[in-house]
């Protein structure tokens, strides 16, 4: 192989590397996500994302629900409510009556990362609404929560005025509690740092060490 030919092959070892570093070290691309409220139960201490949409759903007394405004991609990510409250605690003032049902609600307002801009969330709230026995969560939480606002396909917009605007629309999901959860996920398995692999590293310098031995070869067939 002439001097030449040596020279194109180390330019074309160093610029394949080059490639795959970058590549490596790439930003991966913003998931893309939804800001709303989602709607849950809890149930034997545990969270679970509600079947049914609260001005359908009609808990029964000593049912606790939860609300909690965050950006998520669907109700496989969405983020729950925070908070150990339990329907002992929250509803500890609020008496049992004849005709009327006690519904415990946690009302998590999120937070700024996943606020819409100019807005900050209200602290997260609990709150026992005691109404009569066939309402609905949406008429329990419109009894603890005022002002509600709903779009016209009856899809929840705000709790207490919150947010002011806007109504589950597409947003980049770059923040929130479940975005955090993914980096802590992310850096325990030592993928989350922004640097290149092990295995992408070690690829490179496999081709760099197969790259040395052909030059090397050819060198020594030219001798």
């Amino acid at each position: 192989m002439t001097r030449r030919g040596t020279a194109g092959l180390l330019l074309s070892v160093l610029t394949c590397c080059a490639a795959l570093l970058t590549v490596g070290t790439a930003a991966p691309a913003q998931a893309a996500g939804y800001r709303y409220w989602s709607f849950w139960d809890r149930t034997g201490g545990a969270w679970s994302y509600a079947t049914q949409g609260p001005s359908t759903a009609r808990p029964a007394d000593g049912d606790v629900q939860g609300f909690r405004f965050a950006v998520s991609e669907d109700s496989g990510d969405a983020a729950r409510p925070r908070g150990a409250a339990d329907f002992a605690a929250i509803c500890a003032k609020t008496p049992a009556r004849d005709g009327a049902k006690r519904v415990a609600l946690v009302i998590d307002f999120g937070t700024a990362a996943d606020a819409p801009s100019g807005e900050t969330p209200p602290r997260t709230r609990t709150a026992c609404a005691r109404v009569p026995a066939d309402a609905t969560t949406a008429d329990a939480l419109a009894s603890v929560a005022k002002p509600l606002r709903y779009d016209t396909n009856a899809l929840l917009c705000a709790i207490a005025g919150y947010p002011a605007k806007g109504c589950g629309e597409r947003v980049s999901a770059t923040g929130g509690a479940s975005a955090s959860t993914d980096a802590g996920a992310d850096a325990a398995s030592g993928d989350g740092d922004g640097g290149p692999s092990v295995g992408l590293l070690a690829g490179t310098a496999a081709v760099v060490v197969l790259a040395g031995a052909a030059v090397w070869q050819a060198r020594r067939r030219r001798n």
